[in-house]
């Protein structure tokens, strides 16, 4: 393929793989007693456990990277629904509990959310054929 990837596009994709390494870390190394608010509750799913919740994000979280990292179609979309999700999620828990992880939150995903719209058409794009001769490769 001879698209190139966008910066902003290599930066957002890198910092979900780093966050999902660090969540799988975290599995063995930080006592989720401590925290006010867990992953889980952080995703609205108050009930899942943190464990689950950890395991479940990192790998969501890394197969959602590759994919838009790759500039593939479904990585863009499944990044922007992810973002919208965790957009809608954290606005309504700012809204009821007015801490600041919450609202973070709400900022990063509307960066993601207005990053990846701007640059949409490097999702859609096709591959490019080389033509040797009468045959393509």
């Amino acid at each position: 393929m001879n698209r190139k990837r966008p910066l902003g596009v290599a930066l957002i994709g890198s910092f979900y793989i780093f966050g999902s390494v660090v969540l799988w870390l975290s599995l063995f190394l930080i006592d989720f007693s401590s925290e006010k608010y867990g992953i889980a509750a952080r995703f609205g799913l108050p009930n899942v456990p943190e464990h689950l919740a950890r395991i479940l994000v990192g790998v969501v979280s890394l197969v959602m990277a590759y994919g838009y990292l790759r500039l593939k179609r479904w990585g863009y979309w499944l990044m922007v629904s992810y973002s919208i999700y965790f957009l809608t999620v954290s606005g309504y828990l700012f809204v009821l509990y007015k801490d600041q992880p919450f609202l973070g939150n709400v900022i990063w995903s509307l960066i993601v959310i207005a990053y990846s719209y701007s640059k949409r058409s490097h999702f859609y794009t096709k591959p490019q054929q080389i033509w040797v001769g009468d045959k393509s490769v």
